[in-house]
């Protein structure tokens, strides 16, 4: 562990810190598990939240299989040194029920419910972000064939030759009057231009916002 963490960090008799992680943006908490000191070096090292599995007695990099990965915005320790709450991109669903939360039970009237699903508008922005989220995470973490990052070692005018393209054949599918080649191109389309605003620092945010005041 970096520095005098041990110190600061009570980990308990059995080696383990529980751990509360948490949407950066919403606040709201994804899930709960535990971490021992490799786990907790390990999310330092790597940026990707590392959680040590009491079940199968090992690290387990969230989302290494399913792709959902946390990427940690902050960590936090509380008062007493034996809690960690951590602040994290979540890239697509924490729980493996593929619900968003892993609390998506209410206690109601002595029964507990499952939280509504979300609406359609909930869904498809979630979706845009989920995309958005992805293309970040190529900047980080490069990947071996990913065409994101081939888009980003080949620079801006390569990217705005793109988003030029795209548009050209969205234009044609538009002509052609089919609607599913429309929708395949402006996908096309909508891809590259996240790509675009990664590559200038431009976020979902501004966009909804910029729309929001030409309503």
């Amino acid at each position: 562990m970096v520095g005098n963490l041990k110190d600061s960090v009570k980990f308990d008799d059995k080696g383990l810190i529980p751990v509360v992680t948490q949407d950066y943006k919403t606040k709201e908490v994804l899930m709960v598990a535990y971490m021992n000191e490799e786990a907790f070096d390990k999310t330092l090292e790597t940026g990707k939240v590392t959680y040590y599995s009491r079940s199968r007695g090992k690290l387990w990099i969230k989302g290494e299989t399913s792709g959902h990965f946390q990427l940690v915005k902050s960590i936090k320790l509380d008062c007493d040194g034996d809690t960690l709450l951590i602040e994290a991109q979540q890239i697509d669903a924490a729980c493996h029920t593929g619900n968003k939360t892993c609390f998506f039970r209410t206690l109601t009237d002595g029964e507990w419910t499952e939280t509504a699903p979300e609406a359609e508008e909930e869904i498809s922005a979630r979706i845009l972000q989920e995309v958005y989220d992805v293309i970040v995470d190529r900047t980080v973490h490069p990947k071996e064939g990913s065409y994101t990052n081939y888009l980003f070692t080949k620079g801006l005018d390569k990217i705005l030759k793109k988003v030029g393209e795209e548009a050209a054949e969205v234009i044609i599918a538009a002509k052609n009057k089919s609607r599913e080649e429309i929708r395949y191109e402006i996908s096309d389309l909508m891809y590259h231009l996240m790509v675009l605003m990664v590559e200038r620092g431009v976020t979902l945010e501004d966009i909804y916002g910029e729309l929001k005041g030409r309503r």
